[in-house]
């Protein structure tokens, strides 16, 4: 009889024994081996098994989640539904350098939860096409013509009109925002091509559009709605699902409590273009300066923002770095780059009296272009030859003085400041030249790996320009890729990976950066993030107003209420408003200034960030803010402890519930209509002027949405209350 023993030494090693008697000698081998076999594929099966099981336990939800979040964003790409009432529109004008592009967004209507944001998406037509249009030349073509700027606007406007509802358009928001081309222009040729649109748009279109939605913005603006843009198609401004999402700890900018959020980690962004190169990226701890001049240059760098409608939740809070380097794009980098070898090679000549690339037989040896390929610098009518030898080491030494470093910390191109970056809890995403370096020509878009990207490089600049030519005939690279790309993805394949590594200190084993053309199959613009910021307050108007609960008893009282008066609502004797949400203001007999008898507003702590003044003051009247979009006066000032806080000791709260009566406000001494003018409330029959004493930013957006506007461009927060006359002592927005 066999006798088997079966030792195991997990995981290293299975050892089996057979002892032999009563099996036949001629069966001892094939019995060995036979139960060796079984017991090791026994083996692999149940390890096999047990992870397929585990996988499925725990990562079908995980994977099912990510795949419909993924399906909802790749397959948006059904025509707009423009006989939906609930859907609404955006429309925003990007006026480049080269020419201006208009985007027509569409979304839902909110869900009335303050802490998720619009759902903001790209319009399509019927044939299910994104709803945009561009034109050419650059709007800064007409610094010297500004009259002709609105009617060279005008084609991109009335495309949009065409696909906006007609009944919409008085809601639908315009923005036209100009960047690089702009930027050059002296400010009073800005002003002038801006004041046309201002003047001529509103005469011919219906659409929402205000002096704040017509305006240059900065580099540092154009990285921040990118950014916002890129992060929110990939999801990042959602609340966190699974327990295997990459989440950060944020301390909130501005914040009162030092204890961190955990939330979704956010993603940078690298935007390498011809001329110049962007960084972008949530800095989600507190940074410390090393010196004032540092910081003071990081306030120049650093945007705090709340993307949030309710300026009292801190989830949608983040403070990013954004950085600009003109001059250090792809092509503007190798301009630099030959300007040196020119000026270079011609003094080294007249000096040691050489004849270094003077001629096609004496070339200057370029090693960031191919492998003897042939190329010439024509400058002030004189020719330098060069001749490539493609040396990818060499090339990348070469360029490295380009970076300007510095022996600062925290510094990057240029020294310029850059906070830290936890590379260990990060994500990158690299676009354009970027996305360009490593897949048009060397097909390693997507992760990228330095190593194996290093390799390629040097590969591609080692080979002979005779080999890429036949390549390049037989279709072997990307279909947009030209000549022009082959002969400087040498040079930009070294500026690349210098700028990313040694410009912004990227480490050369760091794994998570993603080139790429688009995200979830789109193509992300600025614009994008643009219009969710500035749209980011309208969720308040899907807001129903949520008044006090002894405001909802009953049909009857709700329109006994409806039909009071403002006369009628006004108390007999004088009450005392105690410290809270609230903003006096004055009434005649000098409506213009700050003078005469004091009034008040009291506001909901739901609808502010801070107190409008924070001080006590007498009042014959109360108005009320029962929700951010809803003014109101009280006859009677009931205390209801969720909504203001504990009145003076001599109040004594009346037993009746308040009436409520809408409110009138008004802008006047515009210099143009719907612009800007003094803030006006009617009381008692008259009107009188607001002052702006402590009035913060978010209670100017409450007065403007009151109005019918978006949000404030600008307003008076400097003087005080009976000081002076005029703008500067009454709120003007």
């Amino acid at each position: 009889m066999g006798r088997i023993g079966i030792s195991c030494l997990f995981p290293a090693s299975w050892h089996f024994s057979i002892s032999p008697v009563g099996c036949p000698r001629i069966l001892n081998t094939n019995l060995r081996q036979i139960m060796v076999i079984s017991v090791l594929a026994a083996a692999v099966s149940l390890l096999y098994f047990s992870v397929v099981i585990i996988r499925n336990k725990y990562g079908r939800l995980t994977r099912d989640k990510k795949f419909q979040r993924y399906l909802a964003r790749v397959t948006d790409i059904e025509a707009t539904d423009t006989n939906n009432p609930n859907v609404n529109y955006g429309i925003v004008v990007d006026c480049g350098s080269s020419g201006s592009r208009v985007f027509v967004y569409c979304w839902p209507r909110h869900n009335g939860n303050p802490r998720d944001l619009l759902d903001i998406r790209q319009m399509r037509d019927k044939n299910r096409k994104p709803v945009v249009m561009k034109i050419k030349p650059g709007i800064s073509e007409f610094a010297t013509s500004p009259e002709k700027v609105s009617d060279y606007i005008s084609p991109l406007l009335n495309f949009a009109a065409e696909h906006v509802p007609r009944a919409k358009h008085k809601e639908t928001p315009l923005y036209i925002l100009c960047t690089a081309g702009m930027r050059i222009l002296p400010e009073s040729q800005q002003k002038a091509i801006l004041e046309d649109l201002l003047t001529d748009i509103p005469v011919h279109f219906d659409f929402l559009f205000s002096d704040s939605h017509a305006e240059v913005i900065s580099g540092k603006q154009e990285g921040v709605y990118a950014w916002i843009g890129i992060n929110f198609v990939l999801g990042r401004f959602e609340h966190i699902e699974d327990d295997d999402e990459a989440v950060v700890e944020v301390n909130i900018p501005g914040s009162e409590s030092s204890e961190a959020i955990v939330r979704k980690r956010t993603a940078g962004i690298l935007d390498m273009g011809g001329v110049s190169t962007q960084i972008a990226y949530e800095v989600p701890k507190t940074v410390s300066f090393a010196s004032s001049q540092q910081e003071e240059v990081a306030k120049n760098l650093l945007a705090e923002f709340n993307l949030g409608c309710d300026v009292h939740h801190t989830e949608h809070v983040y403070r990013v770095y954004v950085a600009t380097f003109l001059g250090f794009g792809g092509n503007a980098a190798r301009q630099r780059y030959e300007d040196r070898i020119f000026a270079n090679t011609i003094q080294k000549n007249r000096l040691l009296g050489k004849q270094t690339g003077l001629t096609p037989d004496m070339p200057y040896l370029d090693p960031c272009l191919p492998l003897d390929i042939k190329d010439e610098i024509q400058q002030n009518g004189q020719t330098i030859y060069l001749r490539g030898t493609g040396d990818f080491d060499l090339c990348r030494e070469t360029i490295q003085p380009f970076m300007n470093k510095t022996n600062e910390t925290q510094t990057s191109l240029n020294g310029v400041y850059q906070p830290p970056i936890h590379f260990q809890n990060s994500e990158f995403y690299g676009f354009s030249e970027f996305y360009y370096c490593t897949e048009d020509v060397l097909r390693m878009g997507g992760d990228y790996n330095a190593a194996k990207f290093t390799k390629a490089a040097k590969d591609y600049c080692a080979t002979k320009w005779s080999i890429l030519r036949e390549r390049f005939d037989r279709g072997l690279y990307a279909s947009h890729a030209d000549l022009h790309r082959l002969k400087y993805q040498c040079f930009k394949s070294a500026w690349m990976f210098e700028v990313f590594h040694r410009g912004f200190s990227f480490p050369f084993n760091y794994k998570s950066l993603k080139t790429a053309l688009q995200v979830y199959d789109k193509e992300v613009q600025w614009t994008l993030g643009a219009i969710l910021y500035r749209t980011r307050f309208l969720p308040l108007s899907h807001r129903r107003p949520q008044p006090p609960p002894l405001l909802e008893k009953g049909a009857q009282r709700r329109r006994k209420r409806r039909e009071t008066t403002v006369e009628s609502a006004v108390p007999a004797r004088p009450l005392r408003i105690p410290e809270t949400n609230s903003c006096c203001f004055r009434t005649p007999p000098v409506p213009p200034s700050c003078a005469g008898p004091l009034r008040g507003i009291i506001s909901s702590k739901t609808g502010m960030e801070r107190p409008l003044c924070s001080h006590l003051c007498s009042c014959l009247a109360v108005l009320a803010l029962l929700s951010p979009l809803s003014l109101a006066q009280y006859d009677s000032w009931p205390h209801y402890p969720e909504y203001f806080q504990q009145p003076a000791p001599e109040y004594h709260q009346p037993q009746a519930p308040a009436n409520v009566a809408k409110i009138q406000l008004r802008l006047a001494g515009q210099k143009r209509k719907h612009s800007e003018g003094r803030v006006e409330v009617y009381y008692d029959g008259q009107w009188g002027t607001v002052c702006d004493d402590d009035f913060s930013i978010h209670a100017a957006h409450v007065v403007c949405r009151e109005l019918g506007y978006v949000e404030a461009k600008s307003w008076t927060a400097s003087s005080s209350y009976g000081k002076g006359e005029g703008k500067r002592s009454v709120l003007w927005i």
